[in-house]
């Protein structure tokens, strides 16, 4: 990404197994700002106005919507590369508005919103919300998300060297971007299927949460860790047997977790064991 001139405004609200060596890997080609079109939602004009501006300032191609249902508009008539959407809206909300979206692409979503009780964050992301932002917030976080979104955008559009990760029951494949657990197809947002990808690389070795925030999120970590263990939570969901009782994805105390494959493994004696990269 290019360096740009950063907005400094704080935008206030209303309310308040086993492994191989990994081959290099080419950089990807990310799109420049101005090839990228983020779509703003929020029903607050002025909001969305100075959102609109530090956009366009940064390069971006940018189009507002004031509520869900222009927000649709919108989508269905131009290709947008990321959305930034408010949940406290009219007509259709944000979580509405998410759910439809992820019903028809894998688009980028940004939750931008004053709800930042866990419960609201865990909401967001079961509808298969990207990231999460508590109002008020500096322009220059917005931002850094953005291009780190991309970023990961970019590099799984890349064909990799090495295709599929499998362990037990689990498959990954990386070229075709699905999860298949037990022969069923299992769909995953871009942050689950990444958080999943990284931790079947390093198979039985404790992950920080830091480091799973720098990796697949793309920046670092501050202040709180909602967004790393409601991830892990909804991914447990989806490819564990019984997410109280997880087998692969495993919380290691005072560290952040671990895809383990001895346990999951003596879960499934009578089934294949190994752990294959091919």
């Amino acid at each position: 990404m290019h360096n740009h001139t950063h907005s400094t405004h704080m935008i206030q609200h209303r309310t308040n197994g086993m492994t191989y060596p990994l081959p290099p890997r080419a950089e990807p080609k990310d799109k420049s700002p101005g090839e990228t079109h983020v779509l703003v939602v929020d029903d607050e004009e002025p909001l969305r106005n100075l959102l609109r501006i530090s956009l366009q300032k940064a390069g971006y191609r940018v189009s507002t919507a004031g509520n869900g249902s222009e927000a649709m508009e919108i989508y269905d008539k131009s290709p947008v590369d990321l959305v930034l959407l408010d949940i406290l809206m009219p007509d259709m909300d944000g979580y509405a508005l998410c759910a439809e979206l992820r019903r028809r692409s894998d688009v980028p979503i940004i939750m931008l919103s004053a709800l930042n009780r866990p419960d609201d964050v865990v909401y967001g992301f079961s509808l298969g919300a990207d990231d999460y932002i508590s109002k008020p917030f500096q322009f220059r976080e917005v931002e850094v998300r953005i291009q780190a979104i991309l970023r990961r955008v970019a590099w799984l559009r890349e064909r990799p060297d090495f295709n599929v990760l499998t362990c037990n029951d689990i498959v990954l494949d990386s070229d075709a971007h699905e999860v298949r657990i037990r022969g069923e197809l299992v769909h995953l947002t871009p942050i689950e299927f990444q958080l999943l990808r990284y931790l079947m690389k390093m198979p039985d070795k404790p992950v920080s949460k830091n480091e799973l925030f720098q990796s697949v999120w793309g920046y670092d970590l501050v202040g709180d860790t909602n967004l790393v263990e409601v991830a892990i939570r909804r991914l447990r969901e989806k490819i564990e047997d019984n997410p109280s009782e997880p087998q692969y994805l495993l919380t290691v105390r005072g560290t952040g977790y671990k895809f383990n494959t001895q346990g999951a493994q003596r879960t499934l004696a009578k089934k294949d064991r190994r752990l294959v990269l091919s």
